[in-house]
This record gives C-alpha cells, structure tokens and sequence, in this order.
C-alpha cells in the first residue's frame, strides 16, 4: 500500500479518487449515505482545498485508490455550522478552545471496503497527523470507528447523542 501526502492543489487533481473511495466506504453501513452526500463531499472537498493548512492523504494499492484522509487546523473563533454545535454541547466553549482551536482537525478518514482490516486506516492518520496536536469526530452508530481510535491511543473527550470527541496529543510517528 502506497501513502502520499497531498496539498490541497495536488488533492484537487485527484479529487475524483477520494470521491471514489467516500462512495465505497461510506454509502454501506453504518453511514447508508446516498448519492447526494457523495456529490455534497465532491463540492466540499473544492472550498475544503483552499483552508490554511489543508492536507490529504492517499492510499492507493493494486492501481486503485482505497483509502483517504483530509485535515486542516481548526480556526479561532471555533467555527459553527455542521457538527460543530454537537462538538460543544459535548465539551463547553473552554474545553473546546483548549482542546481543539488550533489543533489539526481530520475532516474525513475513509478506507474501502476491499482493503480493511489491514491497518490502513492507523497508518492514514499517522501520516496525516505527524507531529500535530489532532482531533476528530465520529458518530456514536459507528462502533468500529470508535474502537479504531481507541486502539490507535486516541482520547475521548466529549460525547453527546450525535458525536464522539476524540484528540491525539502531539507526537511524532515517523511514518514514511
């Protein structure tokens, strides 16, 4: 399995790989999203390119993409709109601030199907979060990905009905 670390101009050229990838890992169970959430991360991902900071990691193996990370440091003041509200509901605007305003925020983490349970999805957020104080959020629906995270020495922080709260402290991997 091949890893590259991508800006956010290099992961617009390869766009439609991540697209791809989020079609395969994420319109099965848990997530059943449909077409139009395929097409909504397809437009994300264009404004997303453009943020202060943004990265992306690619997995590719067999000449097939199969695996994504995508980041960026989390802005002051903590933003609002999508999941952010359940990010503070969950942790208050002082453990919010401490904890994530400045911190690398993975956005998306996704793995195909075909090529889980090998380890991939650690070694995508190790690449991705190398020497980076790191959070991140997944949905309490989602046991796989809450126990992923755990295994992989992530912290939970905060939960509410809708998200879990994780955070990696600083630390460096040494992924290559």
């Amino acid at each position: 399995m091949r890893l590259e670390l991508l800006t956010g101009e290099q992961m617009l050229v390869r766009r439609a790989e991540l697209v791809s990838v989020y079609r395969e890992a994420f319109t099965g169970p848990p997530w059943h999203e449909n077409e139009d959430a395929v097409v909504a991360f397809r437009d994300r991902l264009t404004a997303d390119a453009g943020r202060p900071g943004f990265r992306a990691v690619l997995a590719t193996g067999s000449g097939k993409s199969c695996g994504f990370g995508t980041a960026w440091p989390t802005a002051s003041p903590f933003p609002t709109g999508r999941s952010y509200g359940n990010v503070l509901a969950a942790l208050g605007p002082t453990r919010t601030a401490e904890l994530l305003v400045g911190a690398l925020e993975v956005d998306e983490l996704a793995v195909a199907p075909h090529a889980r349970g090998q380890g991939l999805a650690g070694r995508l957020l190790d690449l991705l979060c190398d020497q980076c104080r790191s959070w991140l959020l997944t949905s309490p629906s989602a046991p796989d990905a809450v126990r992923l995270y755990e295994r992989s020495g992530w912290l939970r922080v905060g939960e509410d009905p809708e998200v879990v709260v994780f955070v990696r402290p600083e630390r460096t991997t040494g992924v290559q």
